[in-house]
């Protein structure tokens, strides 16, 4: 007796083991932080400070209409919908093989006939036979845990959808969000080109009176209809494009965008937070999302190579019923008709022309393979706030030398405007200055849309915190 609890103990014990390589995060191959370059000008840590991955969207970004547009693209978008789908088709794979693991038990009825033949010249009969009980098909006992780490595999490729689905989530926020931008940044270059040609038509019709007065030129009045019909082809161009921008917004928003909610053609604050501090650690990047789908997928590598070492060693699958079996319908469940079966199997592999060692090698090279990706998409994470802090450093100063030549461009433009109209000098002189305008104009709408995209970009590459609210 004692032999028998021994063994049993000791099977429990072994079917509870896996062969899988016990896992270990590897090392991030990057920097412990980022090195600015001298570019990054974001100032030392907070104290208390939170990490963008830690501050929910709606406490990140400050306009409230663009908060209400993310709000309805989050709850309306096809794709993000697709991914949350992907999400519960991934469950319900983790939980067939989760099942692989646990024994079925059913239930059958069954009545077999057969014809028994007669003596000589004899009438042969008909014999029933009815059965009926539960049945535990063949289960699988878990020796050398094969069935547990393919379960592990499918929950973590489960737990990898997850991740990919917030990925996609954080994303959409910082798509929605620079498509607003957008739309904010040729609402502004519409707005110039409308200006620019009222201003170009003033031009055109003192030239034309002039040159029908005699006084001008006719290559004055040409160049500025020229201008006239430059700043005519930019406002049509700035008209499509806005109304282009709108239906890109509301492509990602997932339905039509009341008016209250889209710009008013200014650039506003776009983030609520404070300065991102330039000593961040690199570590930050092993919380983005699409690092840890990659890391899921990794570990799912890892299981994989505990199912392949399984498979060397013998399995054992068990298969039984019990129930009642009568020659007569009426006779079933009586007393006395009781059967049951138990068949027991052992597989030992001996000779599989080295099959399990190729599946055993593939597993590997998956593994090393899933490994690769995860380093890379930590290098490749890396290298996006890298690039983000290098452009937010320089910003600042040039948007500050943009205002600067904007400011002189209009002075310039604005003398060269007064001598033309006094007949001080020609309309080549204020033609030129006020394209210079127009350009400078155009650069400073960049400018600002740079820095308002910067903040939302990083946003995006730090990870920021997808959910709706600090306390969800």
């Amino acid at each position: 007796m004692e032999k028998t609890i021994f063994c049993l103990a000791a099977l429990a014990l072994l079917a509870g083991c896996s062969l899988a390589p016990i896992y270990e995060r590897p090392i991030a191959p990057v920097a412990a932080s980022w090195s600015s370059g001298g570019a990054s000008k974001s100032g030392p840590a907070a104290a208390g400070q939170r990490a963008v991955a830690d501050v929910a969207w709606r406490d990140y970004f400050a306009d409230e209409r663009l908060r209400q547009v993310i709000a309805l693209a989050l709850l309306n978008n096809r794709d993000l919908r697709v991914s949350a789908l992907n999400v519960e088709k991934a469950r319900a794979r983790y939980g067939i093989e989760h099942a692989a693991q646990l024994p079925k038990l059913s239930g059958a009825l069954s009545e077999s006939a057969g014809h028994r033949p007669g003596a000589a010249h004899g009438e042969g009969g008909i014999d029933h036979q009815y059965s009926g009980g539960l049945i535990v098909p063949s289960y699988e006992l878990d020796f050398f845990g094969k069935l547990r780490s393919l379960s592990e595999a499918e929950m973590q490729r489960y737990l990898g959808t997850e991740e990919a689905r917030r990925a996609q989530q954080i994303s959409l926020v910082a798509e929605v969000a620079n498509s607003y931008l957008t739309l904010i940044a040729d609402q502004q270059r519409l707005a110039l080109a409308a200006d620019t040609l009222k201003s170009q038509q003033i031009s055109y019709a003192l030239s034309k009176r002039r040159f029908e007065a005699g006084t001008a030129s006719g290559l004055a009045m040409y160049e500025s209809q020229t201008s006239v019909e430059t700043a005519r082809n930019d406002m049509a161009a700035y008209t499509a494009q806005v109304a282009m921008d709108l239906n890109a917004l509301t492509l990602l928003a997932g339905g039509a965008l009341p008016a209250a909610w889209l710009p008013n053609g200014e650039f506003g604050a776009v983030t609520q937070l404070a300065a991102i501090p330039d000593d961040m650690p690199s570590a930050v990047l092993l919380r983005r999302p699409d690092v840890l789908e990659a890391e899921r997928t990794l570990r799912a590598a890892n299981a994989n190579i505990g199912a392949a070492r399984a498979a060397f060693f013998p399995s054992m699958s068990l298969t039984a019923s019990g129930g009642s079996a009568s020659g007569g319908l009426s006779g079933l469940f009586q007393p006395g008709s009781s059967t049951w079966n138990f068949l027991p199997q052992i597989s030992l592999p001996i000779f599989d022309g080295g099959v399990n060692r190729a599946n055993l090698n593939i597993a590997k090279m998956e593994r090393d393979i899933a490994l690769a990706r995860y380093e890379k998409s930590i290098q490749g994470a890396f290298r996006e706030v890298a690039d983000a802090l290098a452009q937010r450093g320089t910003l600042d100063e040039r948007l500050a030398s943009q205002q600067q030549l904007t400011q002189a461009a209009a002075k310039s433009f604005h003398i060269h405007e007064e001598r033309y109209r006094k007949g001080a000098e020609s309309y080549q002189n204020e033609l030129v200055s006020q394209r210079a305008l127009y350009a400078a104009q155009q650069g400073l709408i960049s400018a600002r849309l740079s820095m308002s995209s910067n903040a939302v970009t990083l946003y995006k590459v730090l990870g920021g915190g997808w959910q709706a609210n600090s306390n969800s």
